[in-house]
């Protein structure tokens, strides 16, 4: 009976998380854009950000609770899971067009980060207040880097490749959505947290097991939904994209801002994820570096990666 109450506990937290960051994204942008602050800052910071608020939410939590292996196991499993299985799975369904900025630098840069993360981990094996201004600063500088290219135009965002005009929101409203969805964060990663905490000792299992799989694919929701409803409705040309930077924050913005609150400590055992993580990311450039494309063969390469990855974890 625990175990069906923690699993409900998990799936409410889930939702919670997700839906709290679409309203709290929803809110702050319209705010911000009511202040007189550029569509392309706002598309660049507060809704490039939104889809790694659970990440950061539940990661955030989780080191405040002394469950850092959630922590790192939370962003390891999320950005493995992003490439090899969303990516995987949004190119089986059709083939994408990635952007000749996002093979030449964003992936790069993935990398590089990738392997920065797992020598600051490695050196120590915790990640300190320092680490978290080395992350945070690269962070800024990736932001921008990101202003540049938008404004050159070697970079199309959401918004402008919906090129829909939104209706104006009361003010009332934008702040409610804010509080509302801040609020809704918070509580679910409490919850998530606990009930993963719980069904880890429940089961026997790790919490870095734990981490790497059920509450990164939970946190990875947004990021699954918006990329398979994308191919689905043949827009998927900014899948990559999206999924390189979303990967991008999750290190240096979910985990510099963990490490700013908290020591994070990163278990000797985080070693093979982070090399795996890395491995992912230079799949995907391997796979893109020529034809600018990411097509049903390199989905399929990928899923195949995933479900391998999946059977070393369960063993």
């Amino acid at each position: 009976m625990e175990v069906i109450i923690q699993i409900a506990l998990l799936a409410l937290g889930f939702v919670l998380l997700v839906k709290g960051a679409d309203w709290f994204v929803e809110g702050a942008s319209k705010l911000a854009e009511k202040f007189g602050i550029p569509q392309l800052v706002i598309g660049l910071t507060i809704v490039a950000m939104g889809t790694s608020l659970p990440e950061a939410a539940v990661s955030v939590s989780a080191a405040l609770k002394g469950s850092a292996e959630i922590t790192i196991g939370n962003i390891l499993g999320s950005n493995i899971m992003n490439i090899l299985l969303i990516l995987g799975i949004t190119s089986v369904i059709t083939p994408i067009a990635v952007q000749k900025s996002t093979v030449k630098y964003e992936i790069p840069f993935m990398i590089v980060i990738s392997a920065i993360l797992m020598g600051l981990g490695c050196t120590y094996n915790v990640l300190k207040f320092s680490d978290g201004l080395i992350l945070w600063g690269l962070m800024l500088c990736y932001l921008a880097y990101l202003l540049y290219m938008t404004k050159k135009g070697a970079i199309v965002t959401e918004e402008e490749s919906a090129g829909e005009a939104d209706k104006p929101m009361p003010l009332w409203k934008m702040l409610l959505l804010i509080l509302i969805g801040g609020g809704m964060i918070v509580l679910g990663s409490n919850v998530a947290v606990d009930a993963a905490t719980a069904l880890a000792r429940i089961f026997g299992m790790s919490e870095r097991l734990i981490g790497l799989t059920i509450v990164a694919f939970g946190t990875s929701l947004p990021e699954l939904v918006t990329s398979a409803t994308a191919a689905i409705k043949g827009k998927a040309d900014i899948a990559v994209g999206n999924i390189v930077g979303s990967n991008i924050f999750n290190i240096l913005f979910v985990v510099g801002t963990s490490a700013l609150i908290t020591p994070v400590a990163y278990a000797a055992n985080f070693f093979t994820d982070s090399v795996i993580c890395i491995a992912a990311a230079v799949l995907l450039w391997v796979l893109v570096i020529r034809n600018k494309r990411l097509g049903r063969a390199g989905g399929a390469c990928m899923l195949v990666c995933y479900a391998a990855y999946f059977v070393y974890l369960m063993n």
